[in-house]
């Protein structure tokens, strides 16, 4: 008895010894090292700088990593994308005159670990013309990629950076607006509308430049949930005594009618009358009943929730002086789980 219980122990450390050696190697293999790269490359759009982003994430063991980049210039983010199935992703969007370092951030997955590129410098000429520029900072989750479940809500700061406000001989006026986002959510802007003015806004501190106190305007993403439970609407018993019973009782009532004058005809005059009668009322009484019948004993349809996945939101700003158009934009992610 005692050697089986000594053979046990032998077999239980061993195994246990086994089990240490592979955890590592098992929690390497769901934490694998990543390398992110970023390649930009910029043109003249309009008077102002466009950047094009090309970002790759590899991992050492040679699979594409999956998930969010982020496109930073300093503690501002610009613009963020989904990486495809190479692990490679690319971002547009505009850039202020002035130095700029601009690094991609790897947010990580499952089974890679987040990484950082290293940042390329780069200075912009100001524009030739007044021009603004966007970010965004996240708020309400305080991180990006923005992440909701099927009813929440998120809010996001844009930040319109006027450039070469000056110029200006009229105040900007610059509608936001948003697009790529899943069925059965919205945004909404608070305000919706920023002016810039030629003259630096009184909120700036004294002697500073337009661009020091940008204005913010706070963008609310919502989403839908799914209902579980019908809501029945008010006044159901009248309405359902009136219209219901009326597409029940008014066939019927021709039906009899057409029976009392079958009568005084032939009879297989009437019984053919009879049948088609009997047709016609259970035809338009059943077809003019049921939609009916569901909306006021059993309330509206179900609404559906937002769908699951992950999409790419571009937040756009545009202006226009009556001659001219700005047209700027800047993209975000959301998941919806």
């Amino acid at each position: 008895m005692r050697g089986i219980y000594c053979r046990d122990l032998r077999l239980e450390w061993v195994a246990g010894a086994l089990l240490a050696l592979a955890l590592p190697s098992f929690a390497a293999a769901t934490n694998i090292t990543t390398r992110t790269t970023l390649a930009v490359q910029t043109s003249q759009q309009s008077g102002h700088t466009q950047a094009t982003a090309a970002i790759t994430v590899t991992s050492l063991d040679g699979e594409p990593a999956s998930g969010v980049v982020t496109i930073e210039d300093g503690s501002r983010q610009l613009a963020q994308a989904v990486l495809n199935g190479d692990g490679q992703a690319t971002a547009v969007f505009g850039l202020a005159g002035g130095d700029h370092s601009l690094r991609a951030v790897y947010t990580g997955d499952a089974s890679h670990r987040a990484s950082s590129s290293v940042s390329t410098e780069l200075s912009t000429q100001a524009a030739s013309s007044p021009n603004f520029a966007l970010s965004l900072a996240p708020v309400a989750p305080s991180t990006l990629p923005l992440t909701l479940t099927p009813g929440a809500s998120g809010t996001i700061a844009v930040t319109v950076t006027p450039q070469d406000n000056a110029a200006l001989t009229a105040p900007m006026f610059i509608t936001l607006s948003c697009s790529g986002l899943p069925s059965l959510s919205s945004c909404t802007f608070t305000p919706e509308t920023i002016e810039i003015l030629a003259s630096t806004p009184t909120s700036c501190s004294s002697g500073s430049p337009a661009s020091a106190c940008p204005p913010v305007s706070s963008m609310l993403i919502q989403t839908s949930e799914m209902v579980t439970t019908r809501v029945l609407p008010a006044g159901r018993l009248v309405h359902s005594s009136g219209p219901v019973a009326w597409a029940v009782l008014l066939p019927g009532v021709l039906g009899l009618g057409g029976v009392a004058w079958g009568l005084r005809r032939r009879h297989w005059l009437q019984r053919m009358a009879l049948v088609a009668l009997i047709g016609l009322v259970a035809t338009v009484g059943t077809s003019a009943c049921k939609p009916l019948y569901d909306y006021y004993e059993l309330g509206p349809a179900h609404p559906p929730a937002t769908p699951a996945g992950t999409y790419t939101v571009t937040v756009t700003g545009q202006s226009s002086n009556e001659v001219t158009s700005i047209t700027n934009s800047t993209t975000m992610v959301l998941t919806v789980q």
